[in-house]
């Protein structure tokens, strides 16, 4: 197997497939000026515990369940890497503030009962510190109606560094939109998630070839070793 194809979604695409996505094919890379953009990380997603989203979806309907669980140390990994050689994070959750008529304004169309405002409290494991930004959205992308773009502009981001959830909602329209205002999106495998593996798999599979790099965590933990 090619190494540009050397990830998770092996087991569920076709040799045929393959061979119609060749063309894409090209160098991974991380550019100079990265930004880690951490998508959604925050207490409702981890409702009910590390068990199959089939056992707990009645109860907990936003849940990512076990594969959340199995997000958690990788995440936590790759901050500490962002962190240790300074470079920015930000943080994005969903808005909860009255005045915002977050009942009216969702993400996605699962319908949704009220929540307590601490279920989009970003989770302790990745806890933002003094100096990280975090960017309250209302729909998928965490560009859309948000002023992300204007930070990234002032970071002089070439490269937005994406981990978080869910891999085929709100991490593929962020990536798109990434790519659509020409910032480099790599998206860490081992860092995203969703509640359903196999669209998991299919979307990490289909923004790696038009959209973004998806790259394994020791890859982009290798790059920026680099930039020491």
């Amino acid at each position: 197997m090619d190494v540009f194809e050397d990830h998770c979604w092996k087991d569920v695409i076709s040799p045929e497939v393959f061979e119609v996505y060749k063309p894409y094919q090209r160098e991974t890379y991380i550019g100079k000026r990265p930004v880690l953009l951490a998508i959604d990380l925050y207490n409702l997603v981890f409702e009910g515990g590390a068990y199959p989203v089939h056992e707990l979806v009645k109860k907990h309907k936003s849940t990512c369940g076990v594969y959340a669980y199995e997000a958690i140390a990788p995440i936590q990994e790759l901050i500490a890497s962002v962190r240790k050689r300074h470079f920015p994070i930000i943080y994005t959750t969903t808005e909860t503030r009255k005045e915002s008529n977050p009942d009216d304004v969702r993400a996605t169309n699962l319908p949704i009962k009220e929540f307590a405002k601490s279920s989009y409290e970003i989770r302790e494991e990745f806890k933002p510190l003094a100096g990280d930004l975090i960017i309250y959205k209302e729909r998928a992308s965490a560009f859309f109606g948000t002023p992300l773009i204007a930070h990234l502009t002032w970071l002089q981001a070439d490269t937005l560094l994406v981990c978080g959830e869910s891999t085929s909602g709100c991490v593929r329209a962020s990536v798109v939109d990434a790519y659509s205002f020409g910032i480099h999106p790599v998206v860490i495998e081992e860092c995203c998630f969703d509640r359903s593996l196999i669209s998991h798999k299919i979307n990490l599979f289909d923004l790696h070839h038009k959209y973004a790099d998806v790259m394994h965590l020791d890859e982009v933990k290798g790059h920026l070793d680099t930039m020491d």
